[in-house]
C-alpha cells in the first residue's frame, strides 16, 4: 500500500477490469521415434519445416538396423521423416522431435583418427586428433574438408616525433594465439610470387624496457618430447620479435606477416542436405576473440564443453584432442601442431597455402568419417527414455515432459511388425504413449494401428486399449516414396496431427478432426466399405476411407475411451485446450489475499473468457446462462479450505458435440391433408 508522509498530488494507477485469459496453442505436436542422424541427448528444439528438420536429424533414406550381434537386417523406410512431411503438408506447423536411438555394442559411430606419421608404427601409439560425428546413425557418415586461408599482410608502421628516427613496425587486428606467415624481404622472390617464409604461433608479451606490450612469433617443435608417468611435456621453440621485422609501403620491399584461418565444411555423403562450411577459425586449442574461444577445436567442442543445447543440436562433428596411452599427453598442445599434421598428411598442401595463385580445393585437405552404422531397431526402453537424477539430460518420451506447448503425441513407424515379431515392443511403446499423455493432463496421444492388418487383427489390437487421452487410426495411408519412387504405407499418426492442426487453425479445435481430405494420399493399405466400419467405428477405430467424387479422407473422431462422457476426440481436446488456459491465464491468483475481492475478480475473469468461447460458437446455449456457469463464493469453499489456503472455482459449460449421425426422416404427404 502507498504511503502519503508530505502533502501533495499523488497520481496513481489502478485496474478496474479483470484479468484476461488468452487460450493456449492446440496445435504443436511432439514425435519419438528413430531418425537418420540427431541429437538424442538433447532437448528437444520446435522445428517448422522439413528442411529444417533435415538439417538436424538427416534426410528422408531408409533406416540400416542391425542386430544385437551385429549382422544387417532389412532396410526400413524412414517413418519418422514421411511423418514429417505428411504433419507439415497436412497444415502443421510447430512440431518437436524426440530421437530413440539403440547403439550395436561396440560401435563408435562415424570418425575418422588422425594419427601423427611418427606414431603410426610406435607403442603406445599417440592420436593426434579424432574428427567424429557428434551424433550416430547414418547421417554422421560425411566428408570433413578442411581449407586453410592466409589472409592480407598486417605488418605497418607508425611514425615518431623524431624524423630521423625508424618507423616502428605495428600489427593490426592480431590476436593472442594467431597461427601466422612471416617472410622476410632478405629472402629472393620464388617463382610464384612468395618468399620463403615460416609459420609462426603469436605471443603478447611486455616489452622489459619501455613496459609497452609487443608481440613475439614462436615457432614449437610439431612433435613434442614426453616424459612417461610424469606429466610433463617439452617442447623446442625458436622466436622472432615484432621489432626485428621490416614494414614498408612498398609491398614488395616489406615484410610480411599473415594470419593464417581454417574452414571447416561438413558435407554428408549419400544425402541432399547441403553442405555447411564454418569459417575464419583459429588453429590455437586456447585462441579467443573478445574473451570467448574461437578455434577449430572450441567451435567443434565435445557436448560435455558446449554450453548451448542449440549449438549440440546443430554442429554435426567433434574434433578432440586425445591419446590412446593413459600416461601421455595429448600431442595437439599448439596450433602449430595441427598445422604440421595437415601438412604431413599433405605433403604438397604448405606451398598451396602460400601460393596466392591457389585455389580453395588445393589448399584443402578431406578426411573421411566412417565405420559407424543406425544401430538397433529401439525398443520400448528407448522410446519410454531415462531421466538422469544428477543431471539436466532426459531422452525419449521423458525429454517431452519439460515442453509445455505439446498437445498431441505419437510415435511414427512404432507399430510396423506388430504382427511380425515386434508385437510386445510395439504394445508397450502404445501405453507408454498413453501414460505420458494422462500424465500430462493436457495432451492426446494418437496412436497407429499396425501394418497389413486385417479387420480382425486391429480389433483385437484395439481391444487392448482403453484412455480417454488417446486415439486410435487404422489402416496405413498408401502415398509414393521420394525414395524408391514406389508406392509404401505410411503410418497414420504423422497425417492425423497434420490434420489436428488444420482443423484447429481453419476451423477450431472444438470442431472433430473428422471428414477433412487427405493431401498425400493416393490409397489406403485396405480399402473400407461402410458395412466394415459400422463394425469398427464403435469401439473407437477411427478409419480412413475413399468415397467416390470426393477422394480420400479422414472418417472418424473418436476416442478409445469406455467412458461414453469422454466418447469424441474434440471434446477431450476442447477441454484440455479450456483447462491450460484457465491454468496458464490465473496464475496470478497465486498468494493473493483469498477473499471476496480475490473470488470475484477470479470468477470475471473466467466467465469473459467462456463468454468469448460461446459468442465464437464453441458452447451449446442460445444465452450465456444456458452455456455455462462459475462459482467461486463459500458455496464452493469451506473454513477449512479457506484454513488451508485453498480457492476452489467450480465451472461448467455446455460443449458441442459432432453430429456423427446425420439422419433424416422422410415421409409421404398428401396435398389435401391440413398442416
Amino acid at each position: 500500500m502507498p504511503e502519503y508522509l508530505a502533502p501533495g498530488v499523488y497520481v496513481e494507477e489502478t485496474s478496474f477490469r479483470s484479468k484476461s485469459i488468452e487460450g493456449v496453442s492446440t496445435t504443436t505436436t511432439g514425435f519419438i521415434g528413430p531418425t537418420r542422424f540427431g541429437p538424442v541427448e538433447v532437448e528437444p528444439e520446435v522445428i517448422t519445416s522439413l528442411s529444417q528438420y533435415e538439417q538436424t536429424f538427416g534426410d528422408r533414406t531408409q533406416l540400416y538396423f542391425r542386430a544385437a550381434d551385429g549382422t544387417d537386417l532389412e532396410p526400413m523406410h524412414n517413418y519418422m521423416w514421411h511423418a514429417v512431411r505428411a504433419f507439415f503438408e497436412e497444415g502443421g506447423k510447430r512440431l518437436y522431435i524426440s530421437r530413440a536411438f539403440l547403439a550395436v555394442p561396440g560401435d563408435d559411430g562415424f570418425a575418422f583418427d588422425w594419427i601423427s606419421p611418427d606414431d603410426s608404427n610406435g607403442d603406445p601409439t599417440i592420436r593426434f586428433v579424432r574428427v567424429h560425428a557428434r551424433h550416430p546413425g547414418w547421417g554422421g557418415r560425411m566428408r570433413v574438408r578442411l581449407t586453410l586461408r592466409l589472409g592480407q599482410n598486417i605488418l605497418t608502421s607508425e611514425t615518431t616525433s623524431d624524423p630521423s628516427a625508424a618507423a616502428v613496425p605495428i600489427v593490426k587486428g592480431l590476436l593472442d594465439g594467431d597461427v601466422v606467415w612471416i617472410s622476410n624481404i632478405s629472402s629472393p622472390l620464388s617463382s610464384t610470387g612468395t618468399r620463403p617464409g615460416r609459420f609462426y604461433r603469436a605471443h603478447k608479451i611486455e616489452d622489459p624496457l619501455t613496459k609497452e606490450e609487443t608481440w613475439e612469433f614462436v615457432v614449437a617443435d610439431a612433435t613434442p618430447s614426453f616424459t612417461p608417468n610424469s606429466g610433463s611435456i617439452a617442447f623446442g621453440s625458436e622466436k622472432t620479435l615484432l621489432s626485428d621485422l621490416r614494414p614498408d609501403a612498398e609491398p614488395l620491399a616489406s615484410d610480411e606477416i599473415r594470419v593464417l584461418t581454417l574452414d571447416v565444411t561438413a558435407m554428408p555423403l549419400g544425402s541432399d542436405i547441403p553442405p555447411t562450411t564454418w569459417s575464419g577459425l583459429a588453429l590455437h586449442p586456447g585462441h579467443e576473440r573478445a574473451g570467448e574461444p574461437d578455434s577449430v577445436f572450441a567451435r567443434f567442442a565435445d557436448n560435455d564443453e558446449l554450453d548451448s543445447p542449440a549449438l549440440r543440436r546443430r554442429i554435426p562433428i567433434v574434433f578432440k584432442r586425445e591419446s590412446t596411452a593413459p600416461d601421455q599427453l595429448p600431442a595437439v598442445q599448439d596450433g602449430l601442431q595441427l598445422l604440421d599434421l595437415m601438412f604431413r598428411t599433405n605433403n604438397s598442401l604448405e606451398a598451396s597455402v602460400i601460393d596466392p595463385r591457389s585455389t580453395n580445393l588445393s589448399r584443402s585437405l578431406d578426411l573421411l568419417l566412417d565405420g559407424g552404422d543406425d544401430g538397433q531397431r529401439p525398443g520400448a526402453a528407448e522410446y519410454e527414455g531415462e531421466a538422469e537424477e544428477d543431471s539436466t539430460i532426459k531422452t525419449g518420451l521423458k525429454g517431452f515432459e519439460d515442453i509445455e506447448d505439446i498437445s498431441i503425441v505419437a510415435a511414427p513407424g512404432s507399430t510396423f511388425g506388430y504382427e511380425n515379431g515386434y508385437r510386445s515392443n510395439a504394445s508397450t511403446i502404445l501405453n507408454l504413449l498413453i501414460s505420458h499423455a494422462e500424465r500430462m493432463r493436457y495432451r492426446i496421444a494418437v496412436l497407429d494401428s499396425g501394418d497389413g492388418q486385417t479387420v480382425a487383427d486391429v480389433r483385437a489390437m484395439r481391444g487392448r486399449l482403453d484412455s480417454k487421452y488417446a486415439a486410435f487410426y487404422y489402416p496405413w495411408v498408401r502415398v509414393l516414396d521420394p525414395v524408391t519412387r514406389q508406392e509404401i504405407h505410411l503410418p497414420p499418426s504423422g497425417f492425423v496431427a497434420g490434420i489436428y492442426a488444420r482443423n484447429d487453425v481453419q476451423r477450431a479445435v472444438y470442431k472433430a478432426p473428422a471428414n477433412e481430405v487427405v493431401n498425400l494420399a493416393i490409397g489406403f493399405e485396405q480399402f473400407l466399405n461402410k458395412g466394415q466400419q459400422e463394425v469398427l467405428n464403435p469401439e473407437g477405430i477411427n478409419c480412413f476411407r475413399f468415397f467416390e467424387g470426393r477422394g480420400m479422407r479422414l472418417w472418424g473422431a473418436r476416442t478409445i475411451s469406455s467412458d461414453p462422457e469422454w466418447k469424441y476426440v474434440n471434446l477431450r481436446r476442447y477441454f484440455a485446450y479450456l483447462e491450460r488456459s484457465i491454468d496458464k491465464g490465473t496464475q496470478w491468483a497465486v498468494f493473493e489475499p483469498n477473499g471476496e475481492a480475490l473470488w470475484a475478480n477470479v470468477r470475471r475473469t473466467i466467465e469473459d473468457f467462456l463468454l468469448n468461447e460461446w459468442q465464437s460458437g464453441a458452447l451449446l446455449g442460445d444465452k450465456p446462462e444456458k452455456a455455462f456457469f462459475v462459482k467461486c463464493d463459500r458455496s464452493t469453499m469451506t473454513q477449512n479450505d479457506l484454513d488451508n489456503g485453498r480457492l476452489i472455482c467450480l465451472i461448467g459449460i455446455a460443449p458441442l458435440r459432432p453430429a456423427e449421425f446425420v439422419i433424416f426422416r422422410i415421409g409421404q404427404w398428401t396435398a389435401d391433408r391440413k398442416s
